[in-house]
């Protein structure tokens, strides 16, 4: 292992140069965010018609949607990545660490706590989706998703003060602020890149 001492200049380059190599690879996946806000809308307008047709026995089995999603995007992604041969960045690496782990989180808070965090479940979703949206903004220096993360995170604490019955209308609105719009928007800006 080389043991070389970087001059600041050295340090600096070396710094931009993985955080342009992690937006890169991130832009490389931005399809990744409208599948994911287009999964969550999908779910959760479906949890809402069921809250609003008081088919509570059948509240949740939408949920189960995001498990299933989430094991193949990793089988994908983890193909994906090796027939692209994308780099792999610190950061890039922090931030998947990140996903995998506020969705694991989530999942389960809302399989197994669901109950007793009742109405607060909703804005606790947000506000952890939230705080993973602005770090992977920040990270990659991308303003619309940062931007999006920040809103999320209002309209979680907003939401506490919804009624219930429409904190899932409340996040399929919130699918589309926080990922749909910035995912287009990061393709958007990859496309102008390669032309």
């Amino acid at each position: 292992m080389d043991n070389k001492v970087l001059t600041p200049e050295e340090s600096l380059l070396l710094i931009a140069k993985t955080i342009e190599d992690t937006k890169e690879s991130f832009k490389e996946k931005g399809h990744i965010l409208i599948a994911w806000g287009v999964l969550m809308f999908v779910v959760s307008i479906s949890q809402y018609f069921l809250v609003q047709l008081e088919l509570y026995s059948f509240i949740g089995y939408p949920c189960l949607l995001f498990p299933l999603f989430g094991g193949a995007i990793g089988i994908y992604f983890k193909k994906d990545d090796k027939k692209k041969n994308l780099p792999k960045t610190m950061i890039g690496t922090i931030l998947e660490t990140m996903g995998w782990v506020v969705g694991v989180n989530v999942m389960i808070l809302g399989f197994l706590f669901s109950q007793k965090l009742g109405e607060m479940l909703i804005p606790l979703f947000l506000i952890f989706m939230a705080i993973f949206i602005i770090l992977v903004g920040k990270s990659i220096k991308f303003k619309p998703i940062f931007i999006s993360g920040i809103l999320l995170n209002l309209v979680g604490f907003i939401t506490f003060s919804v009624d219930w019955k429409y904190h899932f209308l409340i996040m399929s609105i919130a699918s589309v602020i926080a990922f749909i719009i910035p995912g287009i928007l990061l393709s958007i800006d990859k496309r102008r890149e390669d032309v």
